[in-house]
């Protein structure tokens, strides 16, 4: 069982790494004229830098060591590595190409893919509302895909990448520095090939557009790690579902940002669809809330027998608990 304060620390790292990929689309239009793989290069090279920097300052190594003995742990890094590479780039690529709104669907539809995913890997079991969720999700993906005249690909890649990359994150359980670094260890070398390639053919961008833009190209580093250090720590502390729910934030600013600050189109019958979605984690919301006041109540209700069964034959046994404040707020 995860101690009460790891999992509070891992609800604010879970709050604080998708707060800020619900921010991140006002960044990468910035790096314009680089394209979207001269940008992912430059994300998996520079964000190598920045953990290697937190960890020679924090002098955490010895699990590079532990790390090389363990195949099944590499591999599990590797297929990380691949899957947050497919997730960057689709993502880059979609806002710098007018699809913020349709990428911030493929968030939405992520946490129903991470439940579903939990069901069928992790034997997790489902509630009914849940179960509903889900069901109400699909329906969602096959009105859109009607609407857009062909499955909304962006969404769907976007979402089970990144689900993906959240089950793999669970099963390798590194701390989220380390793990970060181990994964773009693995994306460095093909990314700084990929750059000196461009560089060779006159077609980089970084140093030919000026200080500014490289020094942006450099900042993708910490753009990228922070909040993927966050999501790292909070994989490890929070169930699997938690993670489903947070994932509502980032959504939720990129869809603000794709339609109001970008003004993209939303056409009758994508918003039908978006409806459908929001119903659907409407749902999972209200069910997890009462799950979470159910839960309270039960605590409550052991620790009360724990307390009298305490106290031993010679001792008070009170048929029902004063009320504290603590069992006034649970119910």
């Amino acid at each position: 069982m995860k101690s009460v304060n790891e999992q509070r620390s891992g609800l604010l790292y879970g709050i604080g790494a998708y707060g800020m990929w619900g921010l991140v689309p006002l960044f990468w239009p910035l790096l314009k004229p680089a394209g979207a793989m001269e940008i992912l290069a430059h994300r998996m090279v520079w964000s190598l830098a920045v953990v290697g920097v937190v960890l020679v300052l924090v002098r955490r190594w010895a699990w590079v060591g532990e790390l090389v003995h363990q195949p099944r742990k590499l591999g599990l890094i590797a297929v990380a590595a691949s899957v947050i590479t497919v997730n960057w780039g689709l993502y880059i690529w979609a806002v710098n190409n007018g699809q913020v709104v349709e990428a911030s669907l493929g968030y939405f539809i992520n946490p129903l893919v991470t439940i579903a995913m939990g069901v069928l890997l992790l034997k997790e079991r489902l509630r009914p509302a849940q179960w509903a969720a889900v069901g109400v999700g699909f329906a969602a993906v096959l009105v859109l895909a009607v609407g857009y005249g062909r499955p909304p690909w962006i969404s769907l890649v976007l979402a089970f990448s990144f689900a993906t990359y959240g089950l793999v994150k669970k099963k390798v359980n590194l701390g989220g520095v380390e793990s970060l670094a181990a994964e773009t260890a693995v994306q460095f070398l093909p990314a700084l090939g990929y750059l000196l390639w461009i560089g060779s053919r006159g077609n980089a961008t970084f140093g030919a557009q000026g200080p500014g833009h490289a020094a942006l190209l450099a900042a993708t580093g910490i753009v990228t790690a922070v909040p993927l250090v966050c999501f790292g720590a909070a994989a490890i502390r929070v169930p699997l579902s938690t993670l489903g729910l947070l994932q509502y934030l980032a959504p939720v600013f990129q869809f603000g940002l794709g339609v109001v600050y970008f003004h993209e189109a939303m056409p009758p019958e994508r918003w039908a669809g978006f409806s459908l979605v929001w119903a659907a984690l409407a749902l999972l919301t209200w069910d997890a809330l009462r799950s979470a006041r159910r839960g309270r109540a039960q605590a409550l209700r052991l620790a009360a027998v724990a307390a009298g069964a305490a106290g031993g034959p010679s001792g008070p046994v009170p048929a029902e608990p004063a009320p504290t404040p603590a069992s006034k707020s649970a119910s």
